[in-house]
């Protein structure tokens, strides 16, 4: 009988040996287990975020054919791909965007209801990273006093900070300031964002140090960013970009001093009549020196060097400068989404080169996505078309004259919400709620309004699915407005030329999620995931806590 037992139990034997070491048991000399180290096998030297500005998921799949083997493809066919990922709240833009996918969180509770917003106890309209209490860094102007102060949430950059006693750095980077502060949260060691004008350098703000490092000073003054005043010639021949509309077309814009939108623009040519250096901003060429200054900062800010997490945060901000000009199907949005290939393909393969091809976990998202023009839409007898603003408001006005007597109960009209002024209701003996359900049946008989909720519906209410739901979720109960309006599908009150954003439409809320590196699971999925679920996916691949205000849960299919 025992005889027969020893060769079971010696098995049992290697079976617990060999399962102690997979997870890192690290022992003293005496055999005496002293750590468990699997936080240590997991944990990358660095996290690297990529938020991808304006970016519809269907670039991905658009464009597959012209991308090369190491940008999009590398992190599509050796990562994890969540194909069918959404923003779950408006307004859809880049403050709340970015806030988002760092806290885990909505705006109902980061309070980063739009890029700017009225304030209701100031009385004013804020910006969502002004802070006149601290200085610009690098720069002469205003352009650098910015803090994260209005975010009202820890970020996942801020729980590995504090996860780490503060050793872990957090370093973050975009051409705009609101693309660098948030996502840093609030114990970053740096944001820097790029002030262009006629300066063309990157700056920060004393919120984070008093002067700028000298590598930091040394890429100012290496005259990279004039190095991109050349003209933007398509990467590939034009002729092959068939899976966008014609170079000149009416629906796209101009850079001022142009008579057409087309290929080649002359940068030189247009320099001085576009703010110079703000013109990069508008090119690729703003996603190349931002990738160029990532790079850097690897050497810069010594990341990823030893074994406690660091953490990079980039935005590519120049996609939506472009969409914004020339709209989400001109030959210029697909030439930048080729060019971008290769500036990630050259970052990837700057952190195989300095940090370890396994030793870094990077994703990939955008802060939203946009909408086709609309006139094209139109024009191909889609439903689209464009807000009459100023009819609207000439009722709307007549309505609150006739209805109240007064158009000042009305505060403040933005990000699609009216904001009542509350004194006013009471002084007319009035109650909000009943004053927000007949402004609301009023501007539903508006022909481009589809659908209008009240604040007393988003308190009052739990919604679980659909544009209400979306709403709610943008809705934070000291910031947001009385009454919340949604334009008809299609529908955008913005120029005739150009791509926006900003809707619940699922146009606006549908973005790429990739995920790549140690610690991930090779693969894809298309059960829906929330941009919520990109901060606790991390969160957990780093042991360390969610972020204070997560509502998001850890995509599990992502993780190893």
């Amino acid at each position: 009988m025992f005889k027969n037992s020893i060769p079971l139990i010696v098995l049992l034997v290697l079976v617990t040996s060999t399962t102690f070491h997979a997870y890192g048991q690290r022992k003293s000399k005496n055999g005496i287990k002293i750590e468990n180290t699997d936080y240590l096998r997991v944990a990358p030297k660095l996290v690297v975020g990529i938020v991808v500005d304006q970016m519809r998921y269907d670039y991905l799949t658009r464009f597959w054919d012209h991308y090369g083997d190491d940008g999009f493809k590398r992190l599509i066919n050796e990562g994890f791909n969540c194909k069918n990922n959404h923003f779950n709240y408006a307004p859809t833009s880049t403050g709340p965007g970015h806030t988002s996918v760092y806290t885990g969180t909505t705006p109902a509770t980061h309070g980063i209801i739009g890029n700017d917003w009225y304030d209701k106890e100031l009385g004013e309209e804020v910006y969502c990273a002004s802070d006149n209490a601290f200085n610009s860094v690098g720069t002469n102007s205003d352009a650098g006093k910015m803090s994260p102060h209005r975010m009202l949430v820890t970020t996942v950059t801020d729980q590995l900070r504090l996860h780490t006693q503060m050793r872990g750095k957090t370093i973050a980077i975009a051409l705009k300031d609101r693309g660098a502060v948030l996502p840093g949260g609030h114990t970053a060691n740096a944001a820097y964002w790029f002030y262009g004008n006629d300066e063309g350098n990157w700056i920060t703000s004393s919120f984070y140090m008093d002067e700028l490092p000298k590598w930091v000073n040394d890429f100012n003054a290496s005259n990279i960013a004039e190095g991109y005043k050349k003209p933007w010639t398509t990467l590939k021949d034009i002729n092959t970009y068939l899976e966008s509309g014609l170079d000149n077309t009416k629906y796209e814009g101009l850079f001022n001093g142009e008579v057409s939108p087309t290929f080649p623009h002359d940068l030189p040519a247009l320099w001085a009549s576009n703010d110079k250096f703000d013109i990069i901003k508008a090119t690729p060429y703003g996603n190349s020196i931002t990738a160029d200054f990532a790079i850097a900062a690897l050497d810069g800010e010594n990341l990823g060097s030893d074994t406690i997490t660091d953490f990079l945060a980039v935005s590519f901000s120049s996609t939506d400068y472009i969409g914004h000009k020339f709209g989400v199907n001109s030959k210029e949005i697909q030439d930048t989404y080729v060019r971008l290939d290769r500036d990630l393909a050259r970052l990837l393969e700057a952190l195989d080169r300095k940090v370890g091809k396994n030793d870094y976990t990077l994703f990939l998202t955008a802060d939203h996505a946009a909408i086709h023009v609309p006139a094209y839409l139109k024009d191909h007898n889609i439903p689209a078309g464009y807000m009459n603003e100023e009819e609207l408001k000439t009722k709307f006005i007549e309505f609150l004259k006739y209805k109240y007597g007064t158009t000042d109960i009305v505060r403040n009209s933005s990000n699609f919400q009216l904001f009542l002024d509350h004194d006013i209701i009471k002084n007319l003996d009035l109650k909000i709620e009943e004053v927000q359900e007949e402004i609301s049946q009023e501007l539903l008989t508006y022909n481009d309004i589809d659908r209008v909720y009240t604040g007393h519906q988003m308190w009052m209410n739990e919604y679980t699915e659909g544009i209400p739901y979306i709403l709610q979720n943008g809705y934070n109960q000291k910031r947001s407005g009385d009454i919340l309006m949604v334009l008809k599908p299609g529908t955008v009150n913005y120029t005739i030329t150009g791509s926006t954003h900003g809707s619940p439409q699922i146009y606006d809320t549908h973005v790429p999620l990739l995920f790549y590196g140690r610690g991930i699971q090779k693969g894809a999925t298309t059960e829906r995931t929330e941009i919520s679920d990109v901060a606790p996916t991390i969160s957990a691949l780093l042991g360390i806590a969610f972020p204070n205000g997560n509502i998001g849960l850890p995509i599990t299919k992502v993780l190893e």
